[in-house]
């Protein structure tokens, strides 16, 4: 049979106009810069989102599981958010009276702390010094000049009610949103499968989805859990040593366990501040510092490498750019989930090609040497097998 001839006024499909790669570098550049500016000055809707997914990606396994022995996800989603905001609630009250005692007295403790330092020798010396060419700098100590007129600035419980205030707000969207995302259950997934053309797509993206919660679930409960351990084992050396407040030494060691390297760094300098005003010696003012610097190194060291392996180890550079970006952007929350949100860009980045080198950035894994890798059939210390990566486009 005979193929129907073309009319002549049929025109052939346009070829694809290829851009120089200084173009779409350009496109790829602006778009990013955009994209940073909307999450920073809509940071009161961004943040809790992102939150939300956070929590949804760690109970979501939960659910599902639930969901299998006729538990329907809203009465899971339900019963997390009363969790977590039980959680929180005893939390606060348990610390509001330490932490309204210690906010009252920073003024003093500062107070004592540069007393401590500044009250004979060489510093004292050079405090004063300092002082004196501040003041010809200023000119106040020439007669007849003008005074500076000094606006006050809100005092620190004042800063801290609204730092308090605002972290409230933030949970409070942050588990409305969980509550109708954990409730949705696997309403988003089948929805993604029921639009992809294929059935080996489908059959992808669902593996890639599972993974994805698996791995971040697991590494979201062992690294809360190890920090509750290592809050925990702060908080009880902090009352072995007869410093005050021990239990509001243990939730904050806890939490500021999740910035990694600053927040050991703070935590460290602050047990040795309240131990120089707490104890009469240097010897004495040592131990809480060096008691919070054990902690760490047995925590750093040897319980979360046994724990989490070395799968989901991150590069130190890449944990402290994330640190910075989140702390600039988020404030106090964003240095919080800094890590774990890395943790997701590098766990959905091992699962494709086109991203693996991304991946392999964030990876704090050593770069294991070729002839050893082929001689023993593996790539370093690395015995867990990588997940399968899937080729965009295939």
């Amino acid at each position: 049979m005979a193929s129907e001839p073309i009319p002549a006024d049929t025109e052939p499909p346009p070829a694809p106009i290829a851009m120089p790669r200084i173009v779409s570098v350009a496109i790829v550049g602006t778009f990013i810069i955009l994209f940073v500016g909307v999450l920073y000055y809509a940071r009161g809707f961004f943040l809790p989102l992102i939150l939300a997914l956070l929590v949804t990606l760690a109970f979501m396994p939960l659910v599902r599981s639930l969901a299998r022995r006729g538990i329907p996800p809203v009465a899971t989603a339900i019963l997390v958010v009363i969790g977590i905001g039980a959680g929180a609630v005893g939390l606060s009250i348990l610390l509001a009276e330490p932490t309204t005692r210690m906010l009252s007295e920073a003024p003093q403790i500062i107070q004592q702390l540069r007393d401590r330092f500044t009250g004979s020798g060489a510093l004292s010396r050079l405090v004063e010094a300092s002082e004196e060419v501040q003041a010809m700098a200023e000119g106040t100590d020439e007669p007849g000049a003008p005074q500076k007129v000094v606006i006050a600035q809100p005092g620190i419980i004042s800063w801290a009610a609204d730092t308090l205030s605002g972290i409230g707000g933030t949970l409070g969207a942050t588990l409305l949103f969980v509550v109708f995302l954990l409730s949705s259950g696997d309403m988003f997934l089948q929805k993604l499968v029921r639009v992809l053309p294929t059935l080996s797509d489908k059959k992808r993206s669902l593996r890639v989805v599972h993974d994805v919660e698996s791995e971040v679930s697991r590494y979201l409960f062992t690294i809360t859990l190890i920090n509750v351990g290592f809050g925990t084992a702060v908080g009880l050396s902090m009352a072995a040593l007869g410093m005050p407040n021990p239990v509001l030494w243990g939730v904050g060691a806890a939490l500021l366990n999740f910035v990694p390297y600053l927040g050991a760094l703070v935590g460290m300098a602050l047990a040795g501040a309240i131990g120089l005003i707490t104890f009469p010696t240097l010897t004495m003012a040592a131990l809480p510092p060096l008691a919070y610097f054990i902690c760490n190194a047995i925590e750093g060291s040897i319980v979360t490498p046994l724990t989490l392996g070395r799968r989901l180890e991150l590069n130190p550079v890449a944990i402290l750019v994330a640190l910075a970006f989140g702390g600039w952007m988020w404030g106090i929350v964003g240095a919080l989930i800094g890590v774990p949100v890395l943790v997701v860009v590098k766990v959905f980045c091992d699962h494709f090609d086109s991203l693996a080198t991304f991946g392999e950035f964030l990876s704090g894994e050593p770069v294991a040497d070729p002839a050893h890798a082929t001689e023993n059939g593996t790539a370093g210390d690395s015995a867990q097998a990588a997940p399968p990566r899937i080729a965009v486009g295939q």
